[in-house]
């Protein structure tokens, strides 16, 4: 049996539940992870946060364009109407990143022990649907295992 312990990822990037999502969003991206857990001021887990939890904070529709057959009244306002949409979604988008970390996160956190097996964190991920467990010992953060430390750990005992 593998256990989480063996598989997880010790030094767990996290981030503040007062960071703005563009800062949230930065750290997600210069680490290269799609999510991490959320920390209050005393350094307690309050959620997670990843990028889906993001892109749905951001998510616009493209505008509804209809170019079939147009009138010639429609040719000269296309650019108007298109500069327009434009304008709301760049706005949107600013408006988003000052949203903060705790006002989107997940905080009802699925965790699992260190001392769990690796069979027992894919279970989780599968049953709820998510594809990192933050691994919490006595209450505190210690690691965190996703859906590539684990297949990670079965290629290991491959080789």
């Amino acid at each position: 049996m593998i256990s989480v312990q063996n598989a997880m990822e010790k030094n767990v990037i996290t981030l503040r539940k007062i960071d703005k999502i563009e800062e949230a969003a930065r750290v997600l991206r210069k680490n290269k992870i799609s999510g991490a857990p959320v920390l209050d001021e005393d350094q307690n887990m309050v959620g997670i946060i990843s990028e889906g939890d993001i892109m749905r904070l951001l998510e616009v529709h493209s505008p509804n364009l209809n170019l079939i057959l147009p009138s010639p009244l429609d040719l000269i306002e296309l650019p108007i109407r298109m500069k327009h949409e434009y304008d709301e979604i760049s706005e949107g988008i600013k408006k988003a990143a000052l949203v903060l970390t705790q006002e989107i996160m997940t905080q009802k956190v699925v965790s699992i022990s260190p001392n769990k097996s690796i069979s027992d964190a894919a279970e989780l991920m599968d049953s709820h649907r998510i594809k990192r467990l933050p691994v919490v010992d006595n209450g505190e953060l210690v690691g965190i295992i996703t859906r590539g430390d684990i297949i990670g750990a079965m290629v290991k005992v491959d080789e």
